[in-house]
């Protein structure tokens, strides 16, 4: 394991020693060209006719740089294998990484393509390598000195794996995270969630978490959320085991609940929607796709269907916190995330594909959960106009048919 470390070191301190003598190299040609320039200016000439006569006649100032990829290696396109993965205990790979060998092997070959087509270097970082970073930084949430040490790369190099791995598993976001509308694999969803707590119908859970960021550039008052931290707002939908059945991540925290939903992509798609129903908690409006909870409830049917509202509805609480505790960068405790809204958006929803790739592999996510308390939802203030009187019989019916 030293072997890596110091192969790491040594890699950096040569290609700041090349780096440095690139700046020196261009440096000395630039001054040089610029002395003979000015030597060679005719007599009543200005040095801007000069320039221009030396730029129509194709002789413009020559400027060296060096590729230290280049100096270092010479030329050819090869993979730069800094840590392999086989020769490390799965103990280690979870302890710094996140994730066991066999699920961070298959990680590498579903992003292989995507990560080979992002990096054209003559010396490339290899895939797995790649990988490791972004993993790195995922469950730890810094670019720390000591990973990249351990993976043979710098700070710097860290950052821009990061951003290719990013980039990748979002482009694999509609593989991951999808609201299946096979009947079959509907009704075997909700025999899931009746099993949870006895309600029926239950499609999916639905909720919007905040993950905390940076103050933006601009001064916009919108990413301040009612807590009264800068934060990007994410609307989840999961189903009974926590796996994602949909995942928008690119909201300004200040919006509420119901705006979010309102304004997404799922909005739309409930509209159509004709058989079962998401949970939402009592920040979002009853719709007879969308059942919450009954506001006052003054019997024990009402009062049972609540509780059972509440157990249900619970997962998509639990599941956000699992993925916070896996991936400690979305963690707000921990600190907030150092980027843009646009790509700390990017970061959130990787996760999210990472968080349903690990439970299609057979991982656990729930081994990861937190123990915080739960936050209490802002109440939903429903104008009377507004008022859903199907959804509202809906609910009636279901109440009394399994809680009375």
């Amino acid at each position: 394991m030293y072997m890596f470390y110091l192969n790491g070191l040594i890699y950096d301190i040569i290609e700041l020693c090349s780096s440095f003598l690139c700046y020196m190299y261009t440096k000395m040609n630039f001054e040089s060209s610029l002395a003979n320039l000015v030597a060679s200016v005719p007599s009543g000439v200005s040095l801007k006719d000069s320039l221009a006569l030396k730029y129509q006649s194709s002789m413009a100032i020559s400027i060296a740089v060096l590729d230290c990829d280049l100096l270092l290696h010479g030329r050819g396109h090869k993979t730069l294998d800094r840590f392999d993965v086989g020769s490390v205990s799965d103990d280690f790979l979870i302890t710094q990484f996140g994730f066991p060998r066999e699920f961070i092997l298959y990680l590498v070959e579903l992003l292989r393509e995507s990560l080979c087509r992002r990096t054209q270097r003559s010396r490339a970082i290899s895939p797995e390598v790649q990988v490791l970073a972004a993993l790195g930084f995922y469950t730890s949430g810094s670019f720390q000195t000591s990973m990249g040490d351990t993976i043979g790369i710098s700070q710097a190099s860290m950052s821009r794996c990061v951003s290719n791995v990013t980039k990748a598993l979002v482009e694999k976001a509609p593989q991951f995270i999808t609201l299946n509308r096979n009947p079959v694999i509907q009704e075997q969803t909700s025999q899931e969630f009746q099993r949870v707590a006895g309600l029926t119908g239950v499609l999916g859970v639905l909720d919007c978490v905040q993950v905390a960021i940076k103050a933006p550039n601009s001064e916009d008052s919108t990413y301040v959320n009612k807590r009264g931290f800068h934060s990007i707002g994410s609307q989840l939908v999961c189903d009974a085991r926590g796996l994602l059945l949909s995942v928008e991540t690119h909201w300004p925290g200040g919006f509420k609940a119901v705006d979010v939903l309102e304004r997404s992509a799922l909005y739309k798609e409930l509209q159509e929607s004709e058989e079962g129903y998401l949970l939402g908690d009592s920040s979002y409006p009853l719709k007879t796709w969308l059942m919450t909870p009954v506001k006052c409830p003054g019997s024990p049917a009402e009062f049972g269907y609540n509780l059972a509202h509440t157990a249900t509805h619970e997962i998509v609480d639990r599941t956000f916190r699992a993925i916070q505790t896996r991936f400690r960068c979305l963690d707000g405790t921990k600190g907030y995330l150092q980027y843009s809204p646009e790509r700390s958006s990017s970061i959130m929803l990787a996760c999210c594909v990472l968080h349903n790739a690990s439970l299609q592999s057979g991982l656990d996510a729930w081994t990861l959960e937190r123990t915080d308390p739960l936050e209490q939802p802002e109440t939903f203030e429903q104008r009377p106009e507004d008022r859903d009187s199907q959804a509202e019989e809906m609910r009636k019916q279901l109440i009394l048919k399994h809680f009375s």
